[in-house]
């Protein structure tokens, strides 16, 4: 008798737990026709040596005897090398004139046309070259696009088997997401594939020119300081005839009060 028992008592249990599974099942129903499975993992899925991915960019600065010359020339190296200039500016400070340049070149040729622009150049003010490599962060953005694609693919399936405007609308939202998020991950892959491919180079020349006064002969110094005096005097009296209401105020009050004490005087 107590070996039945104990077999109908788990009878009971196991009809008690098939009863809350199928309840369970029941509301989670509506939920399941949004079940996405997870996405892909972003680590390779082999290990076969990567493309290495670096950015190469230098920055150049010296002085030079003949700024035009020194323009033409970098200008010939670029088209030489097939590069590009980004940008060209000039311009002239107190005691010198100068030139920016900042360049696109291949890859490829970015070594030879810092050689090509370092050729005659006895000293750098500054020239720094650096190597970025973002080989990783390149397989980690592919292997994030690739995952964000496929479960792009399957809410775009969900999305054909919807049932109603809510589920579509809902399911669209979603698509809406992971497509700004596959576009901020395509930008950033087409910038840091334009950085290897072409690197940058910016340089900077210019030419040291004589102070204003430094040539001038004493009788040249004599006649300016004259002038200069003389310029300091035209600046004191017309500094005096700014003043004249100044001084005819001045003048009166001098006037009346003299009147004052002299008709006092008379008085007394």
């Amino acid at each position: 008798m107590k070996i039945v028992s104990v077999l109908l008592l788990f009878i009971v249990l196991g009809c008690s737990n098939e009863g809350t599974n199928r309840e369970f099942q029941a509301l989670e129903a509506p939920l399941l026709a949004y079940e996405v499975m997870p996405e892909v993992n972003y680590t390779t899925e082999n290990n076969q040596a990567q493309e290495q991915k670096i950015i190469k960019t230098a920055r150049l600065a010296f002085e030079t005897q003949d700024v035009e010359a020194t323009h033409k020339k970098i200008i010939n190296l670029v088209s030489q090398h097939k590069g590009i200039v980004q940008n060209d500016n000039s311009g002239k400070e107190y005691n010198r004139i100068f030139k920016s340049l900042i360049l696109r070149v291949p890859t490829e040729n970015f070594q030879q046309l810092i050689n090509g622009i370092s050729e005659g150049v006895a000293y750098f003010d500054q020239r720094d070259i650096s190597r970025q490599d973002v080989s990783e962060e390149f397989v980690d953005l592919e292997a994030r696009l690739k995952a964000k694609r496929t479960l792009e693919k399957r809410y775009l399936e969900l999305l054909k088997k919807a049932n109603n405007v809510k589920e579509m609308l809902e399911i669209e939202r979603e698509l809406s997401n992971i497509r700004e998020e596959i576009e901020a991950k395509q930008g950033r892959l087409q910038y840091l594939q334009s950085q290897v491919s072409m690197s940058t180079i910016t340089v900077e020349f210019y030419k040291t020119t004589a102070e204003t006064g430094v040539t001038e002969s004493y009788g040249q110094k004599m006649k300016n300081a004259m002038q200069g005096g003389w310029n300091g005097i035209s600046v004191f009296f017309l500094g005096i005839l700014y003043l004249w209401p100044l001084f005819l105020l001045a003048l009166t009050i001098f006037i009346v009060l003299r009147l004052f004490l002299k008709k006092r005087k008379k008085k007394h």
